[in-house]
């Protein structure tokens, strides 16, 4: 048997953040929008790459809280593009902080933004020379 892990990030409130992962990391929101009865939504997909990530609004009642609820989040995200630099800046100019610039690390380059919504991304890429 095959397995596989998707995400699922609670966001407050979920379709703007679904618009912010449009602009800022070239997402893709491949189904409808499940909604409750209050409008907010209840389920949604976005798609970054390859990777598929579920989203929804808070509801507390069974216990999916936001990272601005908690107080911050103690998972991350890593994206791996192409161009580390240029996805971080369109990161910031859709409206995320910069928690670290962009720096060449042993790893690849990489910057870290915090999302307005209160996950934080690590934005990285292979070395100029090749190196990773």
């Amino acid at each position: 048997m095959s397995a596989s892990v998707t995400a699922y990030l609670c966001a407050k409130p979920s379709a703007d953040a679904i618009d912010f992962y449009k602009r800022a990391f070239g997402g893709d929101e491949p189904g409808e929008r499940i909604l409750n009865e209050d409008g907010s939504i209840g389920h949604a997909e976005i798609v970054i790459g390859d990777t598929s990530l579920y989203i929804a609004d808070e509801w507390p009642e069974g216990g999916h809280l936001s990272p601005q609820r908690l107080k911050g989040s103690p998972v991350s995200f890593v994206l791996a593009v192409e161009d580390a630099d240029a996805t971080f800046q369109r990161a910031v100019d859709a409206g995320a902080t910069v928690d670290r610039p962009p720096m060449d690390e042993p790893y690849g380059r990489a910057g870290w933004v915090i999302d307005p919504f209160g996950h934080r991304w690590s934005v990285t890429s292979p070395l100029a020379n090749g190196d990773t």
